[in-house]
């Protein structure tokens, strides 16, 4: 699991057998296996699925008012460069996280969009997936309550981690629906001259 500190997602899927790693320059906020240096080195490592976080400081449409500086400055063309990073990534099947963001208008749109409330969080905050060879993820829990929290939180020096954690209910979903199930096979694309 690249760019993930909590070990949500990471820890979804060793439920399930899987032998997965959490990966980020941030120390892993509960045991496990976690490699804390950049994802670059482990790109290559033969893994068959990734689900990637990728800091969505410089990219998220949230924070726009702020583009012009960071595009002066090549915030956003190294941010965009990253994401591209990852989807290039020599690897079968993966999915990359970010809320709506540049990589919508920069890179290509969403597979999909997703809410919390729609996997037992009663709270707002619309999450896009590209995806590679996996399936749209299926609502679990659809829950009343939906509360700007995120969006709401007071500033502080911990503000951008708090919005950054991987809800519960959608790292099960993803261990559940992409951990356990059958997965469609891969298809390799044919280029015709």
């Amino acid at each position: 699991m690249a760019c993930e500190y909590s070990g949500r997602v990471r820890d979804a899927f060793r439920r399930r057998g899987h032998d997965a790693i959490s990966c980020d320059l941030l120390p892993t906020e509960v045991p496990g296996p976690h490699y804390r240096g950049p994802v670059q080195d482990l790109l290559t490592d033969g893994f068959d699925l990734m689900v990637a976080h990728p800091p969505c400081t410089d990219l998220a449409i949230s924070g726009g008012r702020w583009f012009g500086q960071k595009y002066a400055d090549g915030r956003v063309d190294r941010a965009l460069a990253f994401v591209r990073l990852l989807m290039d990534a020599p690897i079968e099947r993966w999915c990359i996280e970010n809320p709506v963001s540049l990589i919508n208008s920069r890179i290509r749109r969403p597979d999909q969009i997703i809410q919390p409330w729609q996997f037992g969080h009663g709270e707002v905050k619309a999450t896009c997936f590209w995806m590679k060879n996996l399936p749209r993820l299926q609502p679990t829990c659809c829950v009343e309550g939906r509360e700007e929290r995120v969006y709401l939180m007071p500033p502080g020096p911990d503000r951008w981690k708090e919005r950054s954690r991987t809800y519960e209910g959608v790292a099960e979903a993803m261990g559940k629906q992409w951990g356990e199930a059958a997965l469609p096979a891969v298809v390799e694309q044919l280029l015709l001259c």
